[in-house]
């Protein structure tokens, strides 16, 4: 597979975006990284390269310090600099508030959720939830966006996984979770 073959298929956002945003396409910004030394630099001193010496905007320094890395076999997809995470959302045609209710209630939520017991760490009232998991180390952050009176979006992140295995048991789990959630809110 050639360099630019690569470079495209581990791009999550296309060429055309990355040239508009930054004046550079992947190849470039990956020869570029190569050229610099960057295969041996940790994430943050890549992302403050970008920055210091080629104005790299804030998040596009974040990019394409992620694209680079995964590109080049030193991230894996899912994974961050604390673990990987794995994340799922669901789009539903209720009222934020009761999206909201169904996780903050325990008798509610053992209704759809086949590990109801965590520890809530901090909430904001139909905006956010950040939970510790029954197991104590796994972290589990809930975020509810008002769509309309009656549409809703939750996004939910598991953070701190060991792997990529991990990610695909915690995407199914949240998946069957989810879909069971929007059958019982919405009936």
């Amino acid at each position: 597979m050639s360099k630019a073959s690569a470079a495209k298929k581990s791009a999550s956002i296309n060429d055309a975006a990355v040239l508009k945003a930054t004046g550079k396409k992947w190849t470039q910004w990956f020869a570029l990284l190569d050229k610099v030394g960057a295969r041996k630099m940790a994430h943050p001193e890549i992302a403050k390269l970008l920055g210091a010496k080629y104005k790299c905007r804030s998040w596009w320094r974040q990019m394409v310090t992620v694209e680079y890395e995964r590109a080049r076999g030193l991230r894996e997809k899912y994974q961050t600099a604390s673990g990987f995470r794995a994340g799922r959302s669901i789009t539903l045609g209720v009222p934020v508030g009761k999206v909201f209710d169904a996780w903050q209630d325990a008798s509610a939520r053992r209704r759809w959720l086949p590990d109801p017991s965590f520890t809530l760490r901090k909430a904001s009232v139909n905006k956010s939830m950040r939970i510790t998991w029954g197991d104590g180390r796994t972290n589990v952050e809930a975020m509810f966006y008002t769509k309309g009176p009656k549409k809703s979006l939750l996004t939910v992140d598991v953070t701190r996984l060991p792997d990529a295995k991990a990610v695909a048991q915690w995407k199914s789990y949240w998946g069957g979770a989810l879909g069971k959630l929007k059958t019982i809110l919405e009936a």
